[in-house]
C-alpha cells in the first residue's frame, strides 16, 4: 500500500539535516552562556558539559538512517505444482 511506503531519500536527508542544525544551534548558546558565567565556575562548567557532547550526538543522530523493512516473500507452493515438480525430479534425467 502507498500509505505504508517509506519517506523518500531526499525527505529523510532533509529531516536529518534539520535535526543536526537544531542540535548544533543549541550548542552556540551553551558556549556563550559558559563564557558569560565564567565568574561562577560551576555554572560555566555545567554549560560546557552540555555543549561538549552535542556535536557527537548531532552526528550520530544525523547519520541514523531508518532500518530497512524486510519484505515478506510468498513461499507458498500449490500442491499441484509441488507434486509435478517432485515427480519430475525422480524421473529420467540426462545421462540416466
Amino acid at each position: 500500500m502507498i500509505t505504508t511506503a517509506a519517506p523518500s531519500a531526499d525527505d529523510q536527508l532533509a529531516r536529518r539535516r534539520r535535526k543536526y542544525v537544531v542540535m548544533m544551534a543549541c550548542r552556540i548558546p551553551c558556549l556563550v552562556l559558559a563564557g558569560l558565567t565564567a565568574h561562577v565556575w560551576w555554572l560555566a562548567l555545567a554549560f560546557l558539559a552540555v555543549s561538549v557532547p552535542l556535536p557527537w550526538a548531532a552526528v550520530l543522530i544525523a547519520n541514523d538512517v531508518p532500518a530497512r523493512r524486510t519484505e515478506r516473500v510468498n513461499r507458498f507452493r500449490s500442491p499441484r505444482r509441488a507434486l509435478t515438480r517432485s515427480a519430475g525430479e525422480g524421473g529420467q534425467g540426462v545421462g540416466k
